[in-house]
């Protein structure tokens, strides 16, 4: 019998796995087959294939790890008495715009959305660190299943990759302790789906070929968040070992005075129901209540973690950093021009931008009470050459968007606690006037430079970049630290030099870049969003 007439179903099933599948002659990489995984939660199943230079990794989607009822803790998924065959992605949060219409992979949104996604080359005799993604989108929209956050290339670089689902917006984080105790868990709600989330790693992952010891969580925007909030909360605490927050901060939280404000103008708009009525509402009338202004900082209405001394007993990040963290050896990760992907080019903030009206277009984009001719003058003089079109982007990203990674920085930096700093200035290839905007670093990460949403190209300079992040991100996954041959070495972050490694083609450590930009700012209080 030759190599290409065995059944890989059985090399499979009887444990033999990914390994023996390398030794199999080129040409049997073709044919399908299956991976079996037995775990504590039960029997899993993913068809999948092999190519041509050794083993892909295999994908098992729509794993469920927990069950959500509405406004409460969740609670452990049983472990499956039958086979699973998780070739599917499960469902997302319920969020504006969506509901239940569906995510872009057509799977109608849904509350009870408490799944997690594994990809993996198979269990080897070396268990390999773990990344677990959360996704983006603040705490109101985004889900797991974006094939931006396709874990294969960073699989078949010996990781096995998670990303999740978890409740959002009202679903998840909507206050309503106050209100009703018998909800007392209800602004962290998506929290503590994504702290289960995690104890379902350090009990399940083995089996996938993962180190429980070496998980590392990284996610981006509100992602980050989640992250930059989790390393506070106590109940998170042993469920990973390394952290990546890639725009994404949350200095303080929301607080439980504030959070309450929110949710009486959440359920003034719904008629102000009753919370036995709220709790059999339809999800579509939940949707259509976040339409309402948010009553503090107006625009839309603001949902996220809330001090609620129960399971967020202090903020992240203030008045320092949260000693519950402090072991956890982290990466804290901006793009140069953030808000280039929140300020449309195209936009009545941009289109007829002049001196003459910068400062009254600029003023609600800074999200600070700074003076807005002040702020322009100062980058005008700075700056002569700008227009006001790089003023406006500049100014808004260092007032609006960068101030919470700075200050979460320095304070691990005050603290001792091991941190690294970086910064992307890879641009937007398609759309270049947006710069190194928000969401750059995604792809860059996963390797998907081609899929819908990225803004990176397919060139052979994004390629580059996707290297250098990816290498860093994997070395940090293995060692907790992201130093590695391929580039200069990268300095811990400390407040006399302020080491930063810029990502771009040509990837490079600089020291206290966009000093003059961060001392300008650094005299007017920071107010974290949502607090």
């Amino acid at each position: 019998m030759s190599g290409a007439d065995i059944d890989r179903r059985t090399l499979i099933g009887n444990g033999i796995g990914a390994a023996a599948l390398a030794l199999l002659p080129r040409t049997a990489y073709a044919t399908p087959i299956s991976l079996q995984i037995d775990a504590p939660a039960g029997r899993f199943l993913s068809d999948g294939h092999s190519e041509n230079g050794g083993p892909r990794a295999w994908s098992f989607r729509g794993i469920r790890y927990g069950r959500a009822e509405r406004f409460r803790a969740p609670t452990p998924e049983p472990r499956a008495t039958a086979p699973v065959r998780a070739v599917a992605w499960g469902s997302s949060s319920p969020q504006a715009g969506k509901g239940y219409a569906g995510d872009a992979n057509g799977i109608p949104a849904n509350e009870d959305c408490l799944v997690l996604n594994v990809w993996t080359t198979g269990k080897t005799d070396k268990p390999k660190p773990v990344m677990f993604y959360i996704h983006g989108g603040a705490y109101s929209s985004g889900t797991g299943s974006s094939a931006l956050y396709d874990g294969t290339q960073l699989a078949e670089r010996d990781m096995v990759v998670v990303t999740v689902n978890h409740r959002l917006n009202v679903f998840g984080y909507l206050y309503l302790a106050r209100l009703d105790p018998r909800l007392p868990d209800s602004g962290n709600a998506g929290q503590l789906d994504l702290i289960l989330a995690l104890q379902w790693v350090q009990r399940n992952i083995a089996a996938f070929g993962g180190d429980p010891s070496r998980v590392m969580v990284f996610g981006q925007s509100g992602g980050g968040a989640k992250i930059a909030t989790m390393t506070g909360m106590p109940a998170a605490k042993g469920l990973f070992s390394r952290a990546i927050t890639m725009s994404g901060q949350q200095v303080t939280a929301s607080g439980p005075l504030n959070a309450t404000t929110r949710a009486r103008a959440y359920l003034g708009k719904l008629g102000n129901p009753s919370i036995d009525a709220l709790l059999t509402m339809p999800v579509e009338k939940l949707i259509e209540g976040l339409s309402v202004p948010d009553p503090i900082l107006g625009g839309a209405l603001y949902m996220g973690p809330v001090l609620d001394m129960k399971w967020l007993v202090r903020h992240p990040f203030y008045p320092d950093a949260n000693p519950v963290g402090l072991s956890i050896p982290m990466i804290l990760g901006n793009c140069k021009q953030e808000t280039g992907a929140f300020i449309d080019p195209d936009s009545a903030t941009i289109k007829g931008l002049t001196w003459d009206n910068i400062a009254e277009r600029m003023a609600p984009q800074l999200r600070i009470d700074a003076l807005p001719e002040w702020v322009v003058a100062e980058y005008r003089q700075r700056y002569p050459q700008w227009s006001p079109e790089q003023v406006m982007y500049a100014a808004t990203t260092a007032g609006r968007s960068w101030r919470g990674q700075v200050i979460e920085a320095e304070e691990r930096a005050k603290a001792g606690a091991p941190a690294w700093v970086y910064q992307v200035d890879f641009a937007s290839r398609t759309e270049p006037r947006r710069g190194a905007m928000h969401t750059m670093d995604i792809p860059l990460a996963f390797g998907t430079l081609g899929a819908a949403g990225s803004q990176t190209g397919t060139g052979a300079d994004a390629r580059a970049a996707s290297k250098a992040v990816q290498d860093s991100y994997v070395a940090f996954a293995r060692t907790g630290d992201p130093n590695h041959p391929g580039l200069p070495a990268w300095p811990k972050y400390d407040l006399a030099r302020r080491a930063t490694m810029i990502f771009d083609t040509d990837s490079r450590i600089e020291d206290n870049p966009r000093r003059w930009q961060r001392e300008l700012f650094a005299r007017i209080p920071y107010i974290q969003p949502g607090t």
